[in-house]
């Protein structure tokens, strides 16, 4: 077949008309009959024994149908902790068993779940639930514990946390010149514009719940074994926003399950905005000790990257905070460790760019440092010390294009015209200062299934559980069709966001593009193999070659197996990965320039200009993966300026759950933002493509730091970077 339509194309969004005039329907806005709707009650206190809870007064509030408390909740399945084998579909944010225990392990844990023929009514009753408690001993303050640290285990596969090569210290001890220097970032709260909310439905034992899910797969599954019965489907047809805080089931979800089987109606659990703060996970706080020792000639001899970050004791994963640093520089010495600690707060979760963005803060602040140190441009230092294979694995790079990108990045920016002392840049009132940082992220693949049917009438429709979470995978997957299968892109409809397709990829790690188009391109060659067999019967055009061999229509399937079916694919697609982890290095990358402008006598510091080139490889649309890209930065100078999610030290107790308090950028913090994309396809990936969901922010927070310091002499380590941090001295 022949293509129609070119990959790249600056397409408009397919759902655009429905969600700016507000006709797209989010889980939240389908209809039912006979709706309910809960509203939790949360734990106030950060590990404890409920010794009584009385709902007397709720239950005699009007329009109270139910309260339900770990005294009359039905009684589900305990969550087991993940294994080697379960990882893979893991879905629960958390190890609770909500309502099914006495004991409380976090701060804003639900204790009870009032459910009421209205939101209001059943928000006002949740106020006359008393619960008292008999207090235990917690940790929560992770600086504090950090004597209770573990060394984290570096994984065979996926997430990496650590490795070793050299004596990196005795390499560092015997280096010319050396940065030895902590950073510290805080916790990050998920806020997407669609708060989490759920709801369920029962028929007999079948379950079907809308829900704004990232991952529809782990979410049935898990609703699967909570509540023993395999009919579960789970609709999600938009998701307003998720960047990792919807990829695991969290408390509405089992709540409105659990309170709709208990009344035989369909009940609405919908998180407030604060609710998210004291439910969902968020971004681990973490300690970074970076050392980097270097010959006078700027060539790096030893890095060292030490990480300290927590998880709950009920739950959390390990943020692969050193992978960044695995990958961008050589080095004949090298130690990378994380440490992590349990506490007595909400288990954390995946958040975008995972450990990368956290991580590429210290080290690029430190490349910085050490830029500063020798006397060295800061992009020269990079361009110096980039490896020919990877520096900790020893895998060939398959596409290792960040000088490109720092070079061009660095001619569209102006940056021959910096001076390099910092304070040099005055204008009036202001410092004005330039930073840079490198980016980096890995491209991940995941199981994925669908179909294809051809009709007569010379229309395609591609089937698959994917997300579309406000990133356009539609527009791109009807793109990657069209260019796969010949017919014109209008052609295609796309059916997604239900489990009763085909199974997709999560929505996560910048994968699902590059997954879909794998399996397209299996779907696609079978499509065209049947087409021949068809052609005898005459026929230019697919619509011909169906009319004329007497055929309405025509399916292919990738995937789709069930039982061992299903089971070997997934061990053969996970095999395979690991063959090319093996051989291959694969990762998205870019670097970032920005302006900064620091008002002397505030100290208020302004994003004036901004510059930032990537290498995703394929570009499928160009329009959404700027789109893309440019988010990723603008949450990345949160991650600067503003973001923290502040724990009592004391008691576990969030602070600040809301936007008043917890700050987020506005327009008016965000300059013009330009992108460019290298768009040069990386071969051992799906139609070349590398992912753009999260290198955008990785890199960001450096760039802000680093140009900070070259505009006032102040080289902060604590983000975020307040005004009280950047007045020089």
């Amino acid at each position: 077949m022949t293509t129609t339509r070119p990959l790249g194309e600056p397409l408009n969004r397919r759902d655009g008309t429905e969600k700016t005039t507000g006709r797209a329907r989010y889980a939240l806005d389908v209809p039912h009959d006979g709706l309910l709707h809960g509203a939790i009650v949360h734990a106030d206190v950060a590990h404890a024994r409920i010794t009584s809870i009385d709902t007397t007064r709720a239950e005699q509030q009007p329009g109270v149908v139910l309260v339900m408390t770990h005294l009359n909740a039905p009684t589900l399945k305990p969550t087991a902790r993940p294994t080697l084998v379960s990882l893979p579909s893991w879905a629960p944010g958390t190890m609770v068993n909500y309502l099914n225990t006495d004991e409380v392990f976090f701060d804003g844990q639900p204790v009870a779940l009032v459910v009421a023929e209205t939101l209001d009514q059943a928000m006002e009753a949740a106020r006359f639930v008393t619960v008292t408690y008999d207090e235990l001993p917690s940790r929560v303050d992770m600086m504090a514990e950090e004597k209770h640290s573990e060394l984290v285990k570096p994984a065979p596969v996926g997430i990496y946390t650590g490795g070793k090569k050299g004596d990196a210290e005795a390499a560092l001890a015997a280096a010319d010149v050396t940065v030895d220097a902590t950073w510290t970032t805080p916790e990050h709260s998920h806020n997407a514009m669609e708060p989490h909310g759920t709801t369920a439905q029962w028929d007999g034992d079948a379950l079907t719940v809308w829900d704004g899910a990232q991952n529809l797969d782990w979410t049935k599954k898990h609703l699967q074994k909570k509540f023993d019965t395999s009919r579960v489907r789970v609709v999600s047809p938009f998701v307003g926003g998720a960047f990792g805080g919807k990829g695991n089931v969290w408390a509405q979800t089992i709540l409105a399950a659990m309170a709709a089987r208990e009344l035989g109606r369909p009940v609405t659990v919908a998180l407030t905005r604060e609710g998210v703060y004291r439910v969902v996970g968020g971004r681990t706080a973490t300690k970074q000790r970076v050392a980097l020792g270097a010959g006078a000639d700027g060539r790096l001899t030893a890095i060292i990257h030490q990480v300290w970050q927590r998880k709950g004791t009920m739950g959390g994963g390990d943020d692969q905070t050193v992978s960044g640093t695995a990958d961008l520089y050589a080095a004949d010495s090298i130690l990378l460790q994380q440490y992590g600690v349990k506490l007595d707060l909400v288990p954390n979760t995946s958040m975008r760019a995972p450990g990368e963005a956290t991580g590429v803060v210290a080290l690029e602040s430190a490349m910085d440092e050490l830029a500063i140190a020798l006397e060295l441009d800061p992009v020269e230092l990079r361009l110096r010390n980039q490896p020919t294979k990877n520096p900790m694995r020893g895998t060939a790079y398959s596409h290792h294009t960040l000088p490109e990108s720092m070079r061009l990045g660095a001619e569209k920016f102006g940056w021959s015209a910096r001076t390099p002392e910092p304070q040099s840049m005055r204008d009036g009132n202001h410092y004005v200062g330039w930073g840079m940082a490198a980016a980096v992220h890995p491209a991940w693949q995941f199981a994925t299934n669908l179909t294809l049917t051809l009709s007569a009438d010379g229309t395609l429709l591609v089937r698959c559980a994917f997300h579309d979470m406000g990133m356009a995978t539609a527009t791109a997957t009807a793109q990657m069709a069209a260019h796969l299968t010949g017919i014109p892109e209008s052609s295609i409809r796309i059916e997604y966001g239900d489990s009763d397709l085909p199974i997709g990829p999560g929505a996560g790690g910048s994968g699902q593009t590059a997954s879909i188009a794998a399996a397209l391109i299996k779907a696609a060659a079978d499509l065209d193999r049947q087409l021949e067999n068809l052609m005898s019967n005459g026929g230019r055009t697919p619509a011909e070659i169906l009319t004329r061999a007497g055929r309405t229509s025509l399916e292919v399937k990738v995937g789709g197996d069930t039982g061992l079916g299903a089971v070997r694919g997934n061990v053969g697609f996970m095999a395979k990965l690991i063959r090319d982890s093996r051989k291959w290095t694969k990762a998205a990358s870019g670097a970032h320039f920005c302006e900064v402008r620091i008002d002397a006598d505030t100290g208020e510091t302004r994003v004036s200009r901004w510059v930032s080139v990537f290498d995703i490889g394929t570009v499928v649309n160009h329009k959404t993966a700027t789109s893309q890209l440019r988010g990723g930065v603008v949450m990345g100078l949160g991650l600067a300026l503003s973001e923290a999610t502040l724990f009592d030290p004391r008691r576990g107790r969030i602070m600040n759950p809301s936007l008043t308090e917890y700050h987020v950028p506005v327009h008016a913090d965000v300059p013009r933002l330009e992108i460019h994309v290298l768009d040069d396809p990386d071969p051992t990936m799906p139609l070349g493509i590398l992912g753009a969901g999260e290198v955008g922010i990785v890199g960001v927070g450096a760039a802000v730091a680093n140009a900070v310091h070259h505009a006032t002499g102040v080289r902060v380590r604590d983000l975020p970077i307040t005004l009280d941090k950047v007045l020089p001295n």
